[in-house]
């Protein structure tokens, strides 16, 4: 019913008072039909029932009011639990005083304030309780009674204790416990709004030591493209040296275009240089670059798929993504590796599959941590995996590594598509 309000403590602690203030009304309204029809008793109805018509006319203010996006502040919730105070004062006066056994309901605004607000309201709010409760001791329309009946009424008089004591109970464990949920789910926002801001810092660390990088690494790549180029000339009858150089020359030019791909899209945003492409096409360029990134590499493909084929987000963030999750799997696979991939109209399900040993219980752990590799230094940064998870996250995606009961571990991607 409250789905698009705030999130905040107070929020959500209104939201609790008002349903308790309808459960309140409501017992208020059974109690009074019950003394009206099974007990012959004079008390002042028309007063009596319009304070419970009255609260519940405020009830249904702080109903529209709970609509409004506005915070809810400390003194706007102490004013509400001050009304039901109020009401519970005024239905008292009439019914008895501090005689009524259903005084101890004083304790449950009380408790509630402890609870919610800070120590000062709730000192405010223990002094305004007892001033009320003392006041009731002196000010107050009795109960009739007659003594013949005194043992009857001394019985419901001690049941109407239970009664209170059975509601308080109830409530203030109910109140309590959604309270504690409360703060539990606050720290855990707390908890991944501080691990999204360590993350955030370690990307941007990241970025700025890769443009830094992609700068230094521009002259040697431009120099080893110039020797390659005059071997080339220079050893013309050799054709195996040849072969060996043209693929040598491959591999720089693809890192000089990565490297400028790299330049030229740092600090770009997702919305303005992302566009639509055919998940089939977009899954097809990323094995293409692969193979002439790893073409050492043994793999199989497998797709099954729905038509119309849907669209995804083309992003060369989300690519480099990809190929960093499959050069990993290259790098732990022995012979092979099995790439498979299904969709529908909402999601990419992509699975990478090596041969390999699987990963250690460390690296289940600890899989996904900035500068944590399981390879050798030489082999591995520890950087790979954890952009890869950071970028596919932020695109609304998931990354899952696990183990394969037949050895070797998979590696699933879960993408949104597009529209």
């Amino acid at each position: 019913m409250f789905s698009d309000l705030s999130q905040s403590p107070l929020s959500k602690n209104l939201q609790r008072l008002f349903l308790l203030r309808n459960i309140s009304i409501i017992a208020q309204c059974l109690t009074l039909g019950i003394v009206y029809w099974t007990i012959d008793i004079i008390i002042p109805w028309a007063q009596m029932i319009s304070v419970v018509t009255l609260l519940a006319l405020l009830n249904l203010l702080t109903w529209i009011r709970l609509h409004r996006k506005w915070p809810v502040s400390h003194m706007e919730f102490f004013l509400q639990l001050l009304i039901d105070v109020l009401a519970l004062s005024t239905l008292l006066y009439f019914s008895g005083g501090s005689t009524n056994p259903f005084i101890s309901l004083y304790l449950l605004p009380l408790t509630i304030a402890a609870a919610t607000l800070p120590w000062r309201y709730t000192w405010v709010m223990a002094v305004i309780t007892i001033a009320c409760y003392t006041l009731l001791l002196f000010n107050y329309i009795p109960l009739p009674h007659e003594h013949s009946n005194h043992l009857i009424e001394f019985a419901l008089h001690v049941s109407g204790m239970w009664l209170a004591f059975v509601l308080s109970t109830v409530i203030i464990a109910w109140f309590v416990v959604k309270m504690s949920a409360s703060i539990r789910e606050r720290d855990q926002d707390l908890a991944k709004a501080r691990e999204q801001a360590l993350r955030n810092e370690q990307i941007i660390a990241l970025g700025t030591l890769a443009a830094g990088a992609a700068h230094e690494l521009g002259t040697p790549l431009s120099t080893m493209a110039v020797v390659t180029r005059e071997l080339q000339q220079e050893y013309t009858q050799d054709s195996e040296f040849q072969n060996n150089i043209c693929i040598l020359r491959d591999q720089i030019i693809h890192c000089k275009q990565t490297l400028t791909q790299l330049l030229a899209k740092a600090g770009q945003t997702r919305a303005e240089h992302g566009s639509e492409l055919p998940v089939d096409e977009f899954l097809r360029q990323i094995l293409d670059k692969w193979k002439l990134i790893r073409p050492s590499v043994q793999f199989t493909y497998q797709s099954t798929n729905t038509q119309p084929v849907p669209k995804i987000m083309d992003n060369q963030l989300l690519s480099q993504s990809i190929l960093n999750l499959l050069n990993n799997a290259a790098d732990a696979s022995s012979k092979h590796i099995e790439i498979k991939s299904n969709w529908n109209n909402s999601m990419l399900h992509l699975e990478i599959i090596d041969d390999g040993e699987g990963l250690s219980a460390e690296a289940m752990q600890r899989a996904g941590e900035a500068f944590f590799s399981s390879k050798t230094p030489e082999q591995g940064f520890g950087i790979g995996l954890f952009l890869a998870n950071a970028n596919i996250e932020r695109f609304g995606g998931s990354v899952r590594l696990f183990n394969l009961e037949n050895g070797g571990a998979c590696t699933q991607v879960v993408l949104p598509m597009i529209g």
